[in-house]
């Protein structure tokens, strides 16, 4: 997995449109990435795979599940300064809407989540999506059934 030190030593985007694996779906721009990442569908399967974390968290332990929030007011602070860090260049350089910088915010927020919790249980989802934001990515949708059967869009 992805650590926030690791993130913050990559270079996020730089290989953004770049073929790099057959295992997904690459896009060819910006307009197709943001209009992949705002899309209902692939904002409902973030939500899901949120809530489906935050689900097995609170069935190996609802102790460390009450103290989610807790937890997240913690590390939001960390997490989305280095989101600002990392993604203020390439928002100015392609007048990026707030669907690319929330949708950012809310991954690397959740791989934080993950991490804090992974002696209950192991980080899964967004430890992936951390996968391609390290090697210069953006993930940013799903094409087919999830989670088998399909595959993970990236720009």
């Amino acid at each position: 997995m992805a650590t926030l030190e690791q993130l913050r030593n990559a270079d996020w985007f730089a290989n953004v449109g770049v073929q790099t694996s057959s295992a997904v779906a690459t896009l060819p721009d910006w307009p197709s990435a943001i209009a992949s990442c705002s899309s209902p569908e692939w904002e409902n399967l973030c939500l899901e795979a949120a809530n489906h974390y935050r689900e097995r968290l609170l069935e190996r332990s609802p102790q460390a599940f009450s103290t989610w929030n807790d937890v997240v007011n913690a590390v939001k602070p960390s997490a989305m300064a280095l989101v600002h860090d990392k993604t203020r260049y390439v928002v100015a350089a392609h007048s990026l809407p707030s669907a690319f910088s929330d949708t950012v915010n809310w991954d690397i927020l959740h791989l934080c989540m993950e991490a804090e919790f992974a002696d209950v249980f192991p980080p899964g989802f967004y430890a992936s999506q951390a996968y391609w934001y390290e090697r210069g990515h953006f993930p940013c949708g799903w094409r087919g059934p999830f989670p088998e059967g399909g595959h993970l869009v990236i720009f």
